[in-house]
């Protein structure tokens, strides 16, 4: 079995939420414990920082792990869903796991799929585990896949866990209000563990306090704090200038309209985590700022090219959809193209109808069963007055966008993980 052959067998021998949505969903822990008490319970090996929420995770998920490899910790890093690669869910001070081990993991586990039938996710979980006790990390960020009570990364037993923030998303699954979602999420607190809140509301935050306080676990809300005194957007939209309380001016190259939240999100949770480990200001500071190269993080608010400017973001729901917007509007630009694609499974006219009116549309259907049809993603389109055309890849209609584009336009590519994995995809190819 090669790399290749046994990403194959994965994809085929487990279902794939990434690729069919609903069917591949297994709620429950019974499945994951089975599989990591097979492969010797790794995550009781591991110290673990655990991130949960709607928007955010990534992004606060790969700013930890950036900071922590700069103060000199060795960092697991595990993450969903991938763009290009599957190995870029499982890493190691920001370096993929390598070929050979996803192998030989695959292989070692075949038995077992066949008899536990277990998801791709909760497989992948008990992948990442397995690889980062064998690589004796000195702590595993572990980013949960959806909610949390029942998501397969709930077994561990975290020094700190962490809520970005709460929005619709997966509803199907997850209940139909916030405050359902909220419930669900909140099920990553664990006893006496530290919990740190990122945004909520004032019915949300009696949520998580309630359940903070069943488990006698510590919670903070980041809203709360005072690290960061200004935030500013450099003239060059390069990166983000914080000036901060502790620390002087930490710089990010994180860049969306949404990264102040997450910024301030992390720097709590850096402050708690500073009571155990040593994290010099130095490497708050370089961390934040070379975030992307240390990790390999992709798709936030991602300049690819420029004249024109092409950027693509990986936001899929209503609250990440507005902050684009909100980022969107800000471009100094003649004309904006927008290539647009999402998951069939989402609000599609909810987020249709935050888009604005005054760009053209390049709607198209992303590579996976998951991606809305395009005849019906144009159809809701028009009905919220959005003005463009069809296309029945995301190849052609970056294509067709860049004929129409003159130097002193710009490029969107979004509105799902899926749509940004082709984008990257076919630059890719094109550069070979």
């Amino acid at each position: 079995m090669n790399y290749q052959e046994a990403i194959e067998y994965l994809y085929r021998a487990t279902p794939v939420f990434q690729h069919s949505g609903g069917s591949a969903y297994k709620p429950g822990l019974s499945t994951v414990i089975a599989l990591s008490e097979a492969f010797g319970n790794p995550h009781l090996a591991l110290c673990c920082i655990h991130v949960a929420g709607t928007n955010g995770k990534g992004s606060t998920c790969h700013t930890l792990a950036a900071v922590l490899q700069k103060a000199g910790y060795k960092v697991g890093l595990f993450t969903s869903p991938h763009l290009v690669d599957f190995r870029e869910r499982i890493r190691v001070n920001g370096q993929k796991v390598s070929e050979e081990y996803v192998v030989q993991f695959t292989k070692e586990s075949q038995t077992l799929v066949e008899k536990l039938r277990p998801s791709f996710f909760e497989l992948t979980t008990v992948m990442a585990f397995s690889h980062f006790a064998k690589e004796k990390v000195d702590i595993a960020v572990i980013e949960v896949g959806m909610g949390g009570r029942l998501d397969s990364t709930n077994i561990i037993k975290p020094m700190l866990s962490i809520i970005t923030g709460i929005s619709l998303d997966h509803t199907q699954f997850l209940g139909n209000t916030i405050e359902d979602i909220a419930i669900e999420k909140a099920g990553v607190i664990k006893p006496h563990v530290p919990v740190v809140v990122g945004e909520a509301n004032k019915c949300l935050r009696e949520i998580f306090t309630q359940k903070a306080s069943t488990e006698y676990a510590p919670i903070y809300f980041a809203e709360d704090s005072k690290h960061i005194l200004e935030a500013k957007l450099s003239e060059d939209q390069s990166y983000i200038s914080y000036q901060t309380a502790l620390w002087g001016e930490i710089q990010s190259g994180l860049t969306g309209d949404a990264q102040p939240i997450n910024a301030r999100t992390v720097m709590t949770a850096i402050t708690l985590l500073q009571q155990r480990l040593q994290i010099p200001t130095s490497a708050i500071q370089s961390g934040f700022r070379n975030v992307i190269s240390l990790t390999g993080l992709m798709g936030r608010w991602q300049v690819l090219e420029h004249s024109p400017l092409l950027i693509c973001d990986t936001g899929h729901n209503a609250g990440g959809i507005a902050q684009i917007v909100s980022r969107l509007e800000k471009l100094k630009v003649t004309h904006l193209h927008i290539i647009f694609g999402m998951a069939a499974d989402k609000d599609v006219k909810q987020v249709l109808e935050l888009l604005p009116k005054q760009a053209y549309y390049y709607f198209c259907q992303a590579s996976v069963d998951r991606a809305m049809p395009v005849d019906e993603l144009y159809s809701l389109a028009k009905g919220c007055g959005l003005d463009g055309e069809k296309f029945v890849s995301v190849e052609k209609a970056l294509a067709s966008a860049r004929k129409k584009a003159s130097q002193e336009d710009a490029l969107f590519v979004g509105g799902s993980n899926f749509v940004v994995a082709d984008l990257l995809s076919t630059l890719h190819l094109l550069k070979k």
